[in-house]
């Protein structure tokens, strides 16, 4: 009935929704629309075109990147690899004040438990996941889905640790593919600018164009201790980009929201993104507070606070499309067409809308103590225990332990055999840790989530007992040895028995609290989770039969190829052209913070073109995620590095605006100046085959 009521209303609401816009669609490659891209671009571009592209495209960590040379040489942001700088800086030796410039691949330095790796192969294992969950329901079902999973990933990759299987959910359960990806170890940092060229402009520019940011690093493969050999890269090309031509962008965005209905939708912005909100600034407040102490405090919160201001600001944009009366006008017509579709192909049958409709009460209830306690909900970005460094050792040392004495496919999923060896990697990685900073995130989720599950909620007494926030905190990361990459290898080896016998605090804290937030997890599962999975993928088996393959996944952080043109924007509140130059930043400086221009790259401005493009906008269909992005031509080369969006493309988590959406990109030549002409990275430039003639 209710189907039938809303499809009567269709008819009407499908002349507003219209079919995916010519760029839209963060495609896989095995299913990416070529004829599509070329009429709407006036390309040639082929299979051959796309191997050669998905092979040249790396992950690294939560960015993208891209194989630019023969050996092993790696172009990513700045931003991406800000881990990896901090980690290798030191109060007295700041590689992200100074840029880190070796004179040779022999003093490139080794990112503490960083990885890259590259897809090799897909294949379809739809019938075998879909299978595995027959007749099942509530946990059961997610935990057999799970098993299968593991299964499928064991077989497919064995005990080679220079692979990695990974079986992806597309379509929200229509699809399942296993990914098989090349996978190294050893990434080494070969290059990064001074952090203050690449976030000129600071928050105030972010999620912003004209941006003047030289947003780009490099890294190199290593394997056996010498560089890999990468005989399939991207050419590198130098030149200035032109309006109005071809790019491809080839990344792993890290999570659409496109399919979900408007119910979902509604959840998202009533609970979801406010909590999500209003705990980020507030940690970034007092992260803020804490960097005006002295200058060692500012170098320990410096990364922390780009990376919360960064996540509040695109939550703001994604605000800001769901309470867009056009942009949900839009959302809603478009849902109304597909249930036209449905109701006339299926008349009485299931109602997936009405399923989802009726978990969302529930989803409201137990998200706050889902994402605070356990995380993953997929919906946010709140993190377990404010993103505490050491809480995150204590647990995978627990959990770990606990799940390694069962069967692999009785485990929860992240401890099965096939993904160990990627736990070991971050568990073991020998990185800094600032007990103030420490002290401050977890001070800071026990009081929030005191606050949002409220004082006589009983996992807070679990939580806190007669404790405050404040001296919990203080006793936990003061009396912990977790910081010692030994001490977290022992207790790993040592198993169940080890880690029940430390007498480590904050060892001690996570197996106290794990039971209540094993709880949440399992009643979350039990009562959003899987039953939105079984409605999901009614969802897409009818998206299926009503558009056929024309129609792209949600993105899972898997890698994408998306497409565009170089341009500017006229939309309203975004007017733009499509390029920034270095003349504009000698313009835009003022010689105060945040729009003080680098030393270097100040001292070599007599050597610099001031025409010569630093950023450019492109109409790719991109979001979080997709930092590090490869932009290619048609003809394959790279001529840049997608780096950010403007605050309207947030939307795009949750459906395409042509009108708005523009990818901010730091261009090859950009990349090429500051590699010559600021930082004399002569070896570089001879490896990427340009001239090493500076100004030239």
């Amino acid at each position: 009935m209710r189907l039938a009521l809303l499809a009567s209303t269709a008819v009407l609401a499908a002349a507003a929704a219209s079919s995916a816009s010519a760029e839209e669609g963060m495609w896989t490659f095995d299913n990416f629309p070529i004829a599509r891209a070329n009429q709407a671009l006036g390309t040639n571009i082929d299979q051959a075109f796309l191997d050669r592209v998905r092979l040249s495209s790396v992950k690294f960590g939560g960015c993208s990147a891209g194989v630019v040379s023969g050996q092993g040489l790696v172009m990513t942001n700045n931003h991406c690899v800000a881990t990896c700088v901090a980690n290798l800086s030191t109060p007295q030796v700041n590689y992200a004040e100074t840029g880190f410039t070796p004179k040779s691949r022999e003093e490139e330095l080794k990112c503490p438990g960083a990885s890259a790796e590259i897809l090799t192969d897909i294949s379809d294992v739809t019938e075998r996941m879909k299978k595995a969950g027959e007749g099942l329901e509530g946990q059961a079902f997610t935990q057999a889905r799970d098993a299968e999973a593991g299964r499928i990933e064991t077989e497919g990759c064995g005990d080679d640790a220079k692979v990695r299987c990974q079986v992806v959910s597309l379509y929200r359960g229509g699809q399942f593919k296993l990914y098989k990806f090349r996978k190294y170890d050893d990434v080494r940092l070969a290059w990064v600018p001074e952090d203050r060229a690449a976030t000129f402009g600071g928050d105030l520019d972010n999620f912003s164009f004209p941006r003047f940011a030289i947003d780009a690093a490099f890294i190199r493969l290593y394997e056996d201790g010498k560089p890999v050999e990468t005989p399939i890269h991207f050419a590198w090309n130098a030149d200035k980009p032109t309006e109005g031509e071809a790019v491809f962008v080839s990344g792993n965005p890290g999570a659409t929201q496109r399919l979900l209905t408007m119910d979902q939708l509604a959840t998202i912005r009533d609970v979801v993104l406010p909590l999500d909100q209003l705990i980020a600034s507030e940690l970034r407040g007092r992260l803020i507070r804490y960097s005006q102490e002295g200058e060692e405090q500012a170098f320990i919160a410096m990364d922390p606070i780009v990376g919360l201001e960064n996540t509040y600001k695109r939550g703001r944009g994604r605000m800001a499309a769901l309470i867009d009366p056009a942009f949900m006008t839009a959302k809603a017509a478009a849902e109304a067409d597909f249930m036209q579709r449905y109701a006339a192909a299926n008349g009485d049958g299931p109602d997936p809308w009405g399923a989802l409709e009726a978990i969302q009460p529930t989803a409201r209830e137990l998200y706050p103590a889902m994402a605070l306690l356990e995380g993953g909900t997929g919906l946010g970005t709140t993190s377990v225990a404010g993103g505490s460094q050491l809480f995150a050792y204590a647990r995978t040392l627990v959990r770990g332990a606990q799940e390694r004495a069962k069967p692999s496919d009785q485990r929860l999923p992240e401890f099965a055999d096939s993904r160990l060896s990627g736990v070991q990697s971050r568990l073991f990685a020998e990185r800094p840790t600032y007990p103030e900073l420490e002290q401050i995130r977890l001070e800071w989720w026990l009081s929030k989530t005191r606050e949002w599950l409220t004082v006589d909620n009983p996992h807070v007494a679990t939580l806190l007992g007669k404790d405050s926030p404040e001296g919990l905190s203080a006793r936990l990361v003061e009396g912990t040895q977790l910081a010692d990459p030994a001490v977290r290898r022992a207790l790993w080896d040592g198993g169940l028995a080890a880690v029940q016998a430390s007498t480590d605090p904050m060892i001690r804290y996570a197996l106290a609290i794990d039971a209540d937030a094993r709880a949440v997890r399992a009643e979350w599962e039990e009562k959003v989770q899987a039953p939105t999975d079984r409605a999901s993928e009614q969802l897409a088996a009818a998206r299926f039969a009503a558009y056929g393959d024309s129609v792209y996944p949600d993105a899972t952080g898997t890698l994408r190829l998306t497409y565009g043109q170089v341009e500017g924007s006229d939309a309203p509140g975004q007017r733009f052209g499509a390029f920034t130059t270095f003349a504009g930043l000698w313009d835009r400086a003022t010689g105060a913070e945040p729009f003080k221009v680098a030393p270097k790259l100040m001292a070599a401005k007599d050597r610099i073109d001031p025409n010569a493009v630093m950023d450019m906008a492109v109409s790719s269909d991109t979001i979080g995620g997709s930092s590090g992005s490869p932009a290619i031509n048609a003809r394959g080369q790279i001529i840049g590095a997608n780096f950010d969006s403007t605050v309207l493309t947030q939307r795009n988590a949750y459906g395409y605006d042509r009108a708005v959406n523009r990818s901010v990109i730091v261009t090859t030549q950009a990349v090429t100046v500051a590699l010559r002409d600021v930082y004399g990275m002569d070896h570089l430039v001879e490896e990427l085959g340009v001239t090493p003639d500076r100004g030239q």
